[in-house]
């Protein structure tokens, strides 16, 4: 490999040398190398593409007319037609950039007519932050030759998204990549990032064939092609040779990609036919929520959502690290807007996360403070009209789980039926406590006065239970008053469910104590009333 690359240098010199009348446009219009490297880009299998959201539900394929040789035009026809193009960049023609295009022409017919159906989405961002920085709108093809218009390709290399970015030169242009998001597949961010990239690239090299060499393989290999060519030379034809193999052939395909995007049609090359027009915008996004609950509440496919917003790696938007811009159908955001409260509320349970971990406590449990949670198993019957998801709401558990319990295979439940439902009871205080909790009312804040207000009649049950040694005289007394409801200031990863849980209520107590209706949404901050905890006694004055 070493003596064929210097062999290759040396042929390349000596042809030089040999003319001295030889320029800069001789030699970029002559040169040739028969061991030039195509981009990965050209490796794309259409069945990849066959399963892309956007070809298979907004596009439809047509007849491609079955011939090679045939399709090609001559080395003429592709220098004229290059000549035309009305681009700001130097579009030369070469035996190398003819390659390029009889490839795309030929062999690569499917993949060239599915990317052109690709830009009609994706093309216009590419235009849009190209022209914020004006920058030349040629560089819009770029993305053909990187990664064939795929927001999730990734190189061998490691390099990702619709240009090809490295992790380093990514955070570099302030591109979030973690577990949860990866902007180098975001449309919109890593095309402004790649405009900016290019833009600091031109202004090292001001010259854009340099420029484009570099975003390749970096600035440093442009670099030491300079050095080495000598001469002060400042064209990536004139340090063609020293350039490593596979950006020879960058240049030239990215030459031969604006060609076919824009003659394809004179050539016979019929691209997919877009059927629909898909007209997007973006709403943003404060919450962390799930595809799925997005998708069930709007009705959108959870795949549409995907191939909208690929930047999500694991259908999970983290909003309340910070807001992100959700992409969706225009038609859909005001939807989402009007929707939020029932979005957040979809298997809220399923999606939910910890925010605190009792060592030693069940996952499902919730504990506070002076209280140790009790599993207890009740008893549901199914009403007319109900099913899980209800019923799991109710309860503040998941239907997944009352499945569980109850060795149900199916969703579906019947009216009559039986369920046996598991939920988490707090402990009552130990009665001894009393006396201690009295003293300090004095001087206790309102809220704890309150709070201890409404734990006192528990204590006073306990206390009745107990046996006394010495049969007293009966004394009238007045009837224990119910616990008085509190108040609770609404913390980060609260829910409903948690709250209920914690507080020893049902959801729906709640909903009623603060006039939600059937409203399950709650935000940080926000001041909410928890009834009191109904006691077996309270329960059977209410029935007499």
């Amino acid at each position: 490999m070493a003596l064929r690359f210097f062999s290759t240098i040396c042929l390349s010199i000596a042809a030089v040398t040999a003319s001295a009348a030889m320029s800069i446009l001789d030699i970029k219009h002559s040169i040739t190398d028969p061991n030039v490297i195509a981009p990965e880009s050209f490796e794309t299998a259409t069945r990849q593409l066959e399963e892309d959201f956007y070809l298979k539900y907004f596009t439809e394929r047509v007849e491609m007319i079955d011939t090679t040789a045939s399709a090609a035009g001559t080395p003429q026809q592709y220098a004229e037609l290059l000549s035309r193009l009305p681009t700001e960049m130097e579009m030369p023609y070469n035996e190398i950039v003819g390659r390029f295009i009889d490839m795309y022409l030929t062999r690569r017919r499917t993949l060239v007519a599915d990317m052109i159906a690709l830009h009609n989405y994706y093309g216009n961002i590419f235009v849009e932050e190209l022209t914020k920085q004006n920058m030349p709108l040629e560089l819009q093809y770029l993305p053909v030759i990187e990664s064939a218009i795929q927001p999730n390709a990734v190189s061998r290399a490691g390099a990702v998204g619709l240009w090809q970015f490295m992790p380093a030169t990514a955070g570099g242009l302030g591109l979030e990549i973690n577990s949860l998001v990866d902007q180098r597949r975001d449309p919109r961010k890593s095309s402004a990032a790649a405009a900016k990239y290019l833009r600091q690239l031109h202004d090292i090299y001001d010259d854009w064939s340099l420029a484009i060499a570099a975003y390749n393989c970096g600035p440093g290999n442009v670099n030491k092609a300079l050095r080495r060519a000598g001469g002060g030379k400042k064209d990536f034809w004139e340090i063609y040779n020293f350039l490593p193999t596979e950006t020879r052939g960058y240049l030239p395909a990215f030459i031969a990609a604006n060609f076919v995007m824009n003659y394809y049609d004179r050539f016979g090359l019929k691209p997919t036919v877009v059927k629909q027009q898909l007209v997007t915008d973006t709403v943003q996004v404060a919450d962390r929520v799930h595809f799925n609950q997005i998708a069930q509440v709007l009705n959108i496919p959870v795949e549409e959502i995907r191939m909208l917003n690929p930047q999500f790696r694991k259908d999970i938007i983290p909003g309340n690290n910070h807001p992100y811009s959700l992409v969706l159908p225009s038609q859909q955001c005001l939807s989402y807007i009007i929707s939020h409260d029932a979005i957040m509320a979809t298997d809220a349970d399923q999606y939910a996360r910890r925010t605190y971990v009792e060592p030693g406590v069940p996952r499902d449990s919730v504990t506070s403070a002076g209280d140790g949670p009790t599993l207890v198993r009740i008893t549901h019957t199914v009403k007319r009209g109900e099913n899980l998801r209800d019923i799991a709401r109710r309860y503040g558990v998941s239907a997944t789980d009352i499945k569980k319990w109850n060795n149900l295979k199916r969703g579906k439940v019947k009216a009559g039926q039986d369920l046996t439902i598991e939920v988490m009871r707090r402990d009552e205080a130990p009665a001894d406590t009393t006396a201690v909790a009295t003293r300090s009312l004095a001087a206790a804040p309102d809220s704890a006065r309150t709070a201890a207000a409404a734990a006192a009649p528990a204590r006073q049950v306990a206390a009745a239970a107990e046996p006394k040694a010495t049969p007293q005289p009966k004394k009238k007394t007045a009837p224990a008053k119910p616990a008085g409801p509190t108040r609770y200031k609404v913390r980060s990863g609260d829910n409903l469910s948690k709250i209920a849980k914690r507080h020893g209520v049902t959801v729906k107590a709640i909903q009623q104590a603060n006039n939600m209706g059937s409203s399950v949404a709650i935000r940080a901050g926000q001041t909410i009333t928890i009834p009191a905890k109904t006691t077996s006694s309270s329960r059977k004055r209410r029935k007499k």
